[in-house]
């Protein structure tokens, strides 16, 4: 850990939260950055089923794609990058946590060297992604995976519209994607006869951007 969070931790309390405590919550910016001094932590996908009458909701995980163990920051990559939280995050153990606002995580940050946060941008980024496409696998069918991707990987053309040149074969595009390379092809295929896309060649114009936005989810 950097010796600027280090010292941070220590100014902020420790906290101790129960069995199916919510911490994060999928889509919603937090204004903290949270340490799990001690415990376990499960990530995914969750839902809130009542407990006893008066008391707090309990939270579990429909679908549970990590765990975190302390001592970790919980999702620092969110927190590194400005951005809401990808995943829901619910105690799985009883844990011990601090909480650190995030305006002194990210004054932190900014007072560290500056190829180490360069670094840590980098992989947060990348750890961000890959988070992103595993929860497009488990929550999209092929055909929301296949618009989001064109959408992300679309360019602008002189000519005001969008369109992108396939680099890659389609069998290593679907693997990305999760789905089988003759899935993909049928979805392109869908994806043409509703107008959305045009082209059949190593460049795929994206017809309605609007649409296909519509179709991801974003």
């Amino acid at each position: 850990m950097m010796p600027l969070l280090s010292a941070l931790l220590q100014v902020h309390p420790a906290q101790k939260v129960a069995v199916g405590t919510a911490l994060l919550k999928r889509a919603v910016v937090s204004d903290t950055a949270i340490f799990i001094a001690s415990g376990r932590v499960a990530l995914g996908i969750a839902s809130a089923v009542p407990s006893v009458p008066g008391t707090p909701l309990i939270c579990t995980l429909e679908h549970q794609l990590g765990v975190v163990e302390g001592p970790a920051w919980l999702e620092a990559n969110a927190a590194v990058l400005n951005l809401p939280s990808a995943m829901d995050a619910v105690a799985e153990t009883e844990v011990t946590l601090r909480r650190v606002p995030l305006v002194e995580f990210n004054r932190s940050l900014v007072e560290s060297p500056g190829a180490m946060r360069i670094v840590l941008s980098d992989i947060a980024r990348a750890h961000r992604q890959q988070t992103e496409l595993a929860l497009s696998r488990l929550v999209k069918d092929a055909e929301a995976r296949c618009a989001e991707w064109l959408l992300r990987n679309a360019q602008s053309s002189e000519s005001g519209g969008c369109s992108v040149q396939l680099q890659q074969r389609k069998r290593l595009i679907a693997a990305q994607l999760g789905i089988a390379p003759e899935t993909l092809s049928r979805v392109l295929r869908h994806l043409r006869e509703r107008s959305l896309i045009s082209g059949t060649g190593r460049i795929l114009n994206l017809l309605d951007p609007t649409g296909l936005r519509s179709l991801a989810g974003v």
